[in-house]
């Protein structure tokens, strides 16, 4: 019997992804298009990997630079400023709001996201929604992670739970606890997915998770 939902945040509750993409954009503009352009295919690809791990990556794979800790928390910061008010203002995915709604009286409602935990409950909060979900995760811990400490702080079964999510990342959890797996599919992942046989959503309209289930 489903007891538990979790759900990403940015490309499966709210049309977000492309801020990020901007948000990456701006920070790496002075190193040129080339750089850019990887920098955003790799973050579209890998959309809940955390940003300290992806400014750190990004470096030293395409600069050829090693950030200390206080250069990678500067940079992340800078993005922070970008994206927050931007998200806030993001329009969920279609009907996702209505079917978080609904869920909640049914289901413990979860967030996992790669996004660091204290501005995703800031961004909650000023979506008003943080109060639909019964446990909110996201950096500098890992997704595998969030959805173990859920399994066990709420005594929740692989069985019990879905996972809506858009990126490998998601996928990847997910799989690795035993958990129904279903994409959000979008402009942003459809490359990374096309070879994808399992479970899929557009958005959430008219979804009946009695047939994923």
């Amino acid at each position: 019997m489903l007891k538990g939902i979790i759900f990403d945040f940015d490309g499966v509750i709210a049309e977000s992804v492309h801020i990020k993409s901007a948000g990456f954009s701006e920070i790496y503009k002075l190193y040129g298009p080339s750089t850019v352009k990887k920098v955003v295919k790799h973050h579209e690809a890998n959309g809940g990997m955390s940003r300290l791990e992806k400014i750190k990556y990004y470096h030293k794979t395409f600069l050829n630079t090693s950030l200390s800790h206080q250069e990678i928390n500067h940079i992340a910061n800078q993005f922070s400023e970008y994206v927050v008010d931007r998200v806030v203002r993001a329009q969920y995915v279609p009907n996702a709001l209505e079917f978080i709604k609904y869920s909640y009286d049914n289901y413990k409602l979860f967030i996992s996201t790669g996004t660091p935990t204290a501005e995703m409950k800031n961004i909650l909060k000023l979506k008003k929604i943080i109060k639909y979900f019964t446990g909110i995760y996201g950096s500098p811990a890992f997704k595998n992670d969030h959805v173990k400490v859920i399994c066990s702080e709420y005594n929740l079964k692989s069985d019990e739970l879905l996972f809506f999510g858009d990126s490998k990342t998601d996928m990847e959890a997910a799989v690795a606890n035993g958990i129904k797996f279903i994409l959000r599919l979008n402009v942003h992942n459809k490359q990374f997915f096309q070879d994808y046989r399992g479970h899929k959503i557009y958005n959430f309209k008219s979804l009946d998770i009695s047939s994923i289930r």
